[in-house]
């Protein structure tokens, strides 16, 4: 279980394409007290640490989780929005996030609006109907309060901090990114579908 609030902002430091894909994964945290086996959610999706050393971890991702996610177009260099998992006590600071992404979005506006940016994203349709203005949604792993909803678009403000805390800073147009819809939206759509 996740926030969305990014903690650190880490890049890819190695790809090895086998049977599953492995990842490694450069940071400034204190890579000495996560446990192997530990969760980190990795720009949205979260995986396992299998492997660790100063200054890096590495996972390992299968072939549905790179055909869903834009994980499949990584390479070295690349930057990554990092949390850790929620530990008992810490502070419930952004949104229920469980890492689990439900899609590919894609930013097809951005503008300057005051300090902040606004990004309108274009999104699968079939998830389109958790979206809902004032609503919650989590975009590389970031979590975001959706402004306002178009048809198979929707729009987020974001602020200087957090351009500053995440790749949302140098984020452009066509830039893919990795939803997962709002927990709370997806049970009551659910129960609305049952009643």
């Amino acid at each position: 279980m996740y926030t969305g609030i990014i903690t650190d902002i880490g890049s890819v430091r190695a790809v090895d394409h086998g049977g599953d894909t492995r990842f490694e994964v450069a940071t400034s945290w204190d890579t000495s007290d996560i446990e192997i086996g530990a969760s980190v959610a990795c720009s949205g999706p979260c995986f396992t640490v299998t492997e660790k050393g100063p200054g890096w971890f590495a996972f390992t991702a299968s072939a549905e989780t790179l055909s869903l996610t834009t994980l499949g177009g990584w390479s070295v260099g690349r930057r990554v929005n990092l949390e850790r998992s929620l530990r008992l006590g810490d502070e419930m600071g952004g949104h229920f996030v469980s890492g689990h992404v439900d899609g590919v979005a894609h930013i097809i506006d951005r503008r300057e609006e005051g300090d902040s940016v606004r990004f309108t994203i274009s999104a699968p349709s079939d998830l389109m109907r958790f979206v809902t203005r004032k609503g919650s949604v989590t975009l590389d792993g970031v979590a975001l309060t959706v402004n306002e909803v178009s048809g198979d678009s929707f729009g987020v403000n974001v602020i200087p901090h957090t351009q500053q805390a995440t790749t949302f800073g140098a984020a452009a147009v066509g830039d893919a990114v990795n939803m997962e819809i709002d927990m709370l939206a997806r049970y009551v759509a659910r129960l609305v579908e049952k009643g």
